[in-house]
């Protein structure tokens, strides 16, 4: 079902697949009212049939439905062609998150989903996504390390080749609190704490993942790794880091 928009002039298109109607239609008509064009589908057959028609900026994904789920939804996605994915996970279900995560999901909510929470995680990732494949020279000051440069504002990491690297909003987020805070060991707790919030949930395994994930992001043939395991500790960004 498609739900008019209050600006028409975002023309930002989201799909929300969601086995339960209520859900759908509440999600949806609060999003509206936010300026976004919203399609709802009910399964995966219906989520495939509107992205075969339609041009969608990001798809918000519930895990947990009857038939195919969201993680085999997700898993069947092309995630490089594919749009950008929020997955919603019943509170309590963590290795749903976790494995989002790991196959590549670009964000998570938790489920009863906070309608602004999801607002706010939409518009971030929405802001991350935006931008073409290569740098554009500019006078913002960058956090540069070995080469590298993470733009703060532009919510980029170009790679020492002055190429773009696709970071989702976790990683982005993550990578940032690594680089403000640099040879210094960092708990999984403040690690959470730094880039999800002092009110995030605090599961240690996500933070590995997403780590996991950044190193091969990060990872250059010849160069040392740049997030060091500190055993019992935490992780360390063991090298310097010039703001410029």
């Amino acid at each position: 079902m498609l739900h008019p928009i209050a600006d028409m002039d975002m023309e930002t298109r989201l799909l929300i697949v969601d086995d339960d109607p209520g859900i759908r239609e509440l999600t949806a008509g609060f999003l509206a009212t936010h300026g976004y064009i919203v399609d709802t589908a009910a399964d995966g057959t219906e989520m495939r049939r509107l992205l075969a028609t339609e041009n969608y900026a990001l798809i918000v994904l519930d895990v947990m439905m009857p038939g195919e789920d969201g993680l085999s939804i997700l898993r069947s996605l092309d995630r490089a062609t594919s749009p950008a994915v929020i997955i919603l996970s019943v509170i309590g279900e963590e290795i749903d998150r976790i494995v989002g995560l790991e196959m590549g999901a670009d964000d998570y909510v938790a489920k009863p989903a906070n309608p602004r929470e999801l607002l706010a995680r939409i518009r971030s990732v929405l802001r991350r996504n935006q931008g073409g494949a290569r740098a554009v020279p500019g006078e913002r000051p960058h956090l540069r390390f070995s080469g590298w440069r993470l733009d703060p504002v532009g919510r980029q990491l170009i790679d020492p080749e002055d190429v773009v690297i696709n970071l989702s909003d976790g990683e982005f987020r993550l990578l940032l609190a690594f680089v403000e805070h640099p040879r210094r060991v960092m708990t999984r707790d403040q690690l959470l704490d730094l880039s999800r919030g002092v009110n995030a949930e605090h599961f240690d395994r996500a933070i590995d993942v997403q780590i996991s994930r950044l190193r091969r992001k990060l990872a250059r043939d010849g160069d040392d790794e740049l997030i060091r395991t500190v055993r019992n500790e935490g992780y360390m960004f063991v090298v310097d880091v010039d703001r410029r």
